[in-house]
């Protein structure tokens, strides 16, 4: 081989590697001892690997398989027979399950298999989702009873609800991120005559528009490249009730085609020509006005008529501040069974905060701030600020508040019209901000240290210096 052979076949190796590199599959390699001889970028992202954990190791030593099956690469490089569309689950070299539709195809020279190689598309995200949902059938821990609060605004929307189990009619419910949208669903479905039928619950947007549109209707074998025949949603939730939340992230063709199954009670799978009729009851949850939503192109106005027959509105926590305290004690209750605690309630100044806060993230946020708290805790038995996530105590609103409410309780500067002398007002200062962190501590001495910033020998000094305790 001449130099210009060499600089050529150096060229044509680097647009191979660069093609390998960009397309969209992964391709997997193997020679005729089953190492891996090419395996490209889209394949490690698929399988969740690094390549010198792959590149010329035997592909049995790096991934491993269930019981009863082997590996379509070594299969086909033994029997030199191709394999289309097959669907493989097997283990990377961490454990972690990966799915993937394959076509497998022998490499012959003169006669003899050289080599195999694959070209898989990842399907792992699909088949978590299939199956989490197969399980979720009659799954429904909530009822009307798991609803914490005594609020006129929460008591409306539970009364409302509780009229439309009476009825198979389509329901939206609307409300903010976190205020307990698939709470009021699952209570729906536990209080009907659905109740022992499936519940399937599916998030819209949590899943591209190519994989949701399967994923709800069913496909039918040979539909697309490594199609199997499976149903939808609609016919696994038989004869019970389908949550379809943050609906108005699916895009409008496909809403139109929702609108159809809601109208027709029939669905037809991808690449089908029959219709199969289900009997089902749609509850769809959307995070904003579904008027906005409309007039922004987000909500089909048709598929909003057909689906709010029944309409529930579920107010966010700021606009029903009397159940706060409510909320606060059920979570209180939960973690402490969760954590093995006896935490007993939290400070005034909690109260106040969390009283004040507008709660963006509802009670879903409330909920994350009480465990954080909890988590916080050492021998204290109530939650008091200092145990509050960084992130809340950090907010604008609290630092005003709290610095103005300081201000207001500190020595005053100056007695009738004499002004206080510097020394005197420092001693002051200092045990009235050591008193306030011992307390808050219930005196624990070594945890008012870490929060001062002092060794518990000089705070030990201090306390003693000035006298201080509980009374």
């Amino acid at each position: 081989m001449n130099e210009n052979d060499v600089v050529q076949l150096n060229e044509m190796n680097k647009f191979f590697q660069q093609i390998l590199g960009e397309i969209d599959v992964g391709v997997h390699v193997v020679n005729n001892e089953g190492k891996t001889i090419i395996y490209n970028k889209k394949m490690a992202e698929i399988e969740g690997m690094k390549f010198e954990d792959v590149l010329d190791k035997s592909l049995l030593d790096v991934f491993s398989f269930h019981k009863n099956e082997d590996s379509t690469l070594i299969g086909v490089l033994q029997k030199g027979i191709k394999i289309e569309n097959s669907k493989q689950t097997y283990f990377n070299n961490r454990g972690q399950e990966i799915t993937t539709i394959n076509n497998t195809i022998p490499i012959i020279d003169n006669g003899v298999c050289i080599g195999a190689m694959e070209i898989a598309r990842d399907v792992t995200k699909l088949e978590k989702l299939i199956r989490e949902n197969m399980n979720k059938k009659g799954d429904t821990r909530y009822t009307f009873d798991s609803i914490i609060g005594s609020s006129e605004q929460i008591q409306e929307v539970i009364e409302a609800s509780k009229r439309a189990t009476r009825t198979t009619s389509s329901i939206l419910i609307t409300g903010e991120t976190g205020t307990g949208k698939e709470l009021f669903a699952q209570s729906i479905h536990n209080g009907s005559s659905r109740s022992e039928k499936p519940f399937i619950s599916q998030n819209c947007a949590a899943l591209p528009d190519s994989l949701i549109e399967g994923l709800l209707f069913g496909t039918k074998k040979g539909a697309f490249t490594g199609a199997i025949e499976r149903p939808g949603l609609f016919e696994q939730a038989e004869g019970g009730t389908l949550l379809l939340d943050e609906l108005n992230s699916l895009n409008p063709a496909l809403q139109a085609k929702l609108l159809r199954v809601l109208q027709e009670k029939t669905v037809r799978r991808i690449g089908d020509t029959k219709d199969r009729r289900v009997d089902v009851r749609v509850i769809a949850a959307i995070n904003e006005d579904p008027i906005d939503a409309i007039s922004e192109g987000r909500l089909r106005k048709d598929l909003y008529y057909r689906l709010s027959v029944v309409s529930l509105y579920i107010p966010p926590l700021r606009k029903r501040r009397r159940d706060i305290w409510d909320l606060v004690q059920i979570f209180i209750e939960k973690y402490n069974q969760l954590f093995g605690m006896h935490v007993k309630g939290i400070d005034d100044d909690v109260l106040r905060a969390f009283n004040h806060y507008d709660w963006p993230g509802n009670v879903r946020e409330l909920e994350h701030i009480i465990e954080g708290a909890m988590n916080l805790i050492d021998h204290e038995n109530k939650i008091s600020y200092i145990h509050l996530p960084i992130h809340f105590r950090q907010k604008p609103q609290f630092k005003t508040d709290r610095k103005a409410q300081e201000t207001d309780e500190m020595p005053p500067l100056q007695t009738s019209r004499h002004a206080v002398p510097l020394d005197q007002y420092m001693e002051e200062t200092e045990i009235y901000y050591l008193t306030k962190i011992l307390k808050q501590h219930d005196f624990n001495i070594t945890q008012a240290a870490k929060t001062l910033g002092l060794s518990r020998q000089n705070l030990q000094y201090r306390v003693k210096k000035y006298n201080l305790s509980k009374n």
